[in-house]
């Protein structure tokens, strides 16, 4: 059986829920670590997704859910603790009475300058146990390579464009059987894959560096952008795809581990669905968040959660049309055999 490096996924990724307050300087612990990446969505109300990180630093947001430059706000996330974050009050991150959620992600904390690559990056910061890691970089104009720190070749970069409205773009290594890195998916869109040589210089990432072309979303000259790298890690995270089959019985997608968090996109004209292990709901009943819009959390029969993976039960096409093909990126609640030969249950 495969055997894990990660026995605990928890103290490197971690969903936590809340009820927000509307009161400053709120906290909210229980996460077991400071969270580096931090992804936090108004389940209630249609406020855009927030996303802060320790390399850029407290008060600066981004949106998922949508193409503007970076934010600093002191109402926001106010500072990454030692087991969990300190709030603001507004609405997005803490309206009064909304049921929130957090995502969390482990780095390296604000990390240090990389130089392996044509582009030094300003910090990088990089988790290799988790494989996973924030790099934040200036912008040249001019096609280059930027070390990712992860010592192996990364599944899934996704870069956005600090000051400048332009998208969210993402590498994932199954956008294509022989040439992935000709492509990008938008991850504030629910377009289909684009063929486009400027993003990545149609340059596959190495296990030291990852390349940007000319295009302003990944390398306008002298805009700061920032970028989330991964890769695989069994027992732990997975990045990869499947095809559906139209039916209500639906695809198992073997990852290998019980999933925490779940996010799935269609090669069509289909938004990015989030599932997770901590919000309402039970197979099938498994509710879901838009990472591409600013909608409130939807009840679904969309996914089974189960202890190696997960599986399609329903023939909606954003994640079962027949024929379809999905690009997934998973992160696990538990090893499905951890290094001591226990196996996971379902959920």
């Amino acid at each position: 059986m495969a055997y894990t490096t990660v026995d605990d996924p928890g103290i490197y990724f971690k969903t936590i829920t809340y009820t927000g307050n509307a009161t400053d300087d709120r906290t909210v612990t229980g996460v077991g670590f400071q969270p580096d990446w931090l992804w936090i969505k108004n389940r209630t109300d249609t406020e855009q997704h927030r996303v802060q990180d320790a390399v850029r630093g407290a008060t600066k947001n981004i949106k998922t859910s949508g193409n503007g430059v970076e934010e600093t706000t002191s109402n926001t996330v106010k500072s990454f603790d030692s087991d969990g974050f300190t709030l603001g009050v507004d609405n997005a991150i803490n309206g009064n009475s909304d049921s929130m959620v957090s995502w969390n992600w482990k780095a390296n904390g604000q990390g240090s300058s990389n130089t392996s690559g044509t582009i030094n990056s300003t910090y990088t910061s990089a988790n290799t146990t988790a494989g996973f890691s924030i790099v934040s970089y200036t912008g040249t104009g001019s096609a280059g390579t930027i070390g990712h720190g992860l010592g192996v070749k990364p599944q899934v970069i996704i870069v956005k464009n600090l000051e400048a409205t332009e998208n969210w773009m993402v590498y994932h290594e199954k956008l294509d059987a022989s040439a992935p890195e000709d492509y990008y998916i938008l991850l504030n869109s629910n377009a289909v894959r684009v063929n486009n040589a400027t993003t990545w210089n149609d340059t596959a990432p190495t296990t030291t560096l990852f390349t940007v072309g000319t295009h302003d979303a990944t390398n306008k000259s002298g805009d700061k952008h920032i970028a989330y790298c991964f890769t695989d890690i069994k027992g732990y995270s997975k990045f990869g795809s499947y095809t559906g089959n139209g039916n209500a019985d639906g695809p198992m997608t073997n990852v290998g581990f019980r999933p925490a968090w779940v996010m799935i996109k269609a090669n069509d004209a289909e938004g990015w669905i989030i599932h997770d292990n901590k919000r309402n709901g039970f197979n099938p009943d498994n509710d879901f968040l838009y990472a591409n819009t600013s909608g409130s959390e939807v009840s679904s029969t969309h996914l089974d959660i189960l202890s190696n993976g997960f599986k399609a039960r329903s023939t909606n096409g954003v994640v079962n049309g027949n024929g379809s093909s999905y690009y997934y990126f998973a992160f696990a609640e538990a090893p499905f055999t951890n290094s001591s030969g226990a196996i996971a249950n379902a959920r």
